[in-house]
């Protein structure tokens, strides 16, 4: 064969990145300890992060173990129509994008946790009509 074509990042594989990078954040992992115990560099993980790289069944069962989930997680949520996945798919997924990257980030992930350490049911409902209320004020 001649020269590859360079290759797009496809949707699925960009789902699955952002699992991974959910998870790794949610343990609290770097990329470069992620890669250490991978036996990767953090470049790589990063790739697989964006979807850059696709992740093979074995890495991914690698993945799985050392982030303490199972494989099924990287998967739940993952857009598709009829079996194929499609990008225009990808707004009609049950777990959107936004959903995705907010708990992703920095912001998402302490407030998640946060969020979830408050026992009181009450103080829950109350804090997110707060926030509720902040955010309708604001010009979008």
């Amino acid at each position: 064969m001649g020269r590859a074509h360079k290759a797009r990042v496809q949707p699925f594989d960009r789902y699955v990145g952002s699992r991974v990078r959910m998870q790794r954040k949610t343990l609290r992992l770097s990329q470069e300890a992620l890669g250490t115990l991978l036996g990767i560099t953090f470049q790589q993980v990063q790739k697989y992060e964006k979807g850059m790289n696709r992740i093979g069944a074995g890495r991914l069962q690698e993945i799985s173990r050392i982030l303490h989930v199972p494989v099924a997680f990287f998967f739940e949520g993952a857009p598709h129509v009829d079996g194929v996945l499609t990008p225009s798919s990808l707004d009609k997924a049950p777990t959107p994008a936004y959903v995705s990257d907010f708990l992703a980030s920095t912001d998402g992930l302490a407030l998640t946790r946060a969020f979830t350490q408050i026992l009181d049911t009450k103080v829950k409902q109350r804090i997110v009509a707060l926030v509720e209320q902040l955010s309708s004020g604001q010009d979008r």
